[in-house]
């Protein structure tokens, strides 16, 4: 793991923080808090444009806090923490709908869930809704930032439903690389483990997403990993990817679950369909 801290030591250094420009005393307190948080420098913003102060920083991005949310801003791009279609996805199940990751996770009230890939959170937003007050999601994010940026917006996104806000405030956020969080649990501490790993061929190109990749962990799963997790799952392990996707052979799935038609399925691998 020496490699990862090593990567993660030099990534800390090529960003800083700054605030929106004529802060409240609020906004620059949160700004330094970001700042301790991720071990970056603190920069006052001095009315300066975001392309101006990064160049004059000589850093690769900005994290920008501002009183209505928290950005991180790279080569004209912004990513910043939002629910997605986790609303929707919410809504839907209560109306009787079917979501395809959690019939692949098999998810009841009250179950486990450790989300090694958290990204934005929308899978964890849908699955804590599902399991529950009674019920536990933790996700992991290799990135500091992305990690920084979903853990803030999970405590403060203002949402007039309940549920989703509910949901969305009972996720532990950690942030660490899965495979070292995986390799210190006890066996079965969770009842699923989900990964959601970045395409290696992105399905859409968007600014958001762009950005979002610029700071997402590019390395894919690995055997090892899937080991870890199987250890770790008392009853299976979950896996997001294309349709037709040479990753699930390649690490072990037996099943494929999802739509018949849809461009995203779900591999999946049970306990009890292991042969020990």
């Amino acid at each position: 793991m020496a490699g990862h801290h090593q990567e993660a030591a030099e990534f800390n250094r090529s960003f800083a923080v700054t605030t929106s420009h004529r802060p409240s005393q609020a906004g620059i307190h949160l700004g330094k808090q970001f700042a301790d948080e991720l071990q970056a420098p603190f920069a006052e913003r001095n009315d300066l444009s975001l392309k101006t102060l990064t160049a004059r920083l000589q850093v690769r991005g900005l994290v920008v806090v501002s009183t209505h949310r928290v950005s991180y801003f790279t080569g004209g791009q912004e990513f910043f923490f939002h629910p997605g279609l986790a609303k929707l996805r919410i809504n839907g199940l209560k109306n009787g709908k079917t979501d395809q990751m959690i019939n692949a996770m098999s998810l009841r009230p009250g179950d486990r869930v450790l989300d090694c890939t958290l990204g934005l959170g929308a899978d964890s937003i849908v699955a804590s809704s599902v399991v529950g007050v009674n019920g536990r999601v933790t996700g992991l994010e290799d990135s500091c930032v992305i990690s920084a940026l979903v853990r803030h917006g999970l405590s403060t996104y203002p949402d007039p439903e309940e549920e989703l806000t509910r949901a969305m405030r009972r996720i532990g956020v950690i942030n660490i690389n899965h495979r070292e969080y995986l390799a210190g649990l006890a066996p079965q501490s969770y009842d699923v483990v989900y990964f959601d790993p970045m395409f290696r061929l992105p399905r859409l190109h968007s600014p958001y997403m762009d950005a979002m990749r610029v700071l997402a962990n590019p390395h894919p799963v690995d055997r090892e990993t899937i080991g870890l997790a199987l250890r770790t799952a008392a009853r299976r392990v979950v896996m997001k990817e294309r349709r037709g996707s040479n990753e699930f052979e390649r690490l072990g799935f037996d099943r494929v679950d999802g739509g018949r038609y849809a461009p995203v399925v779900y591999g999946v691998i049970e306990r009890k369909n292991l042969v020990t």
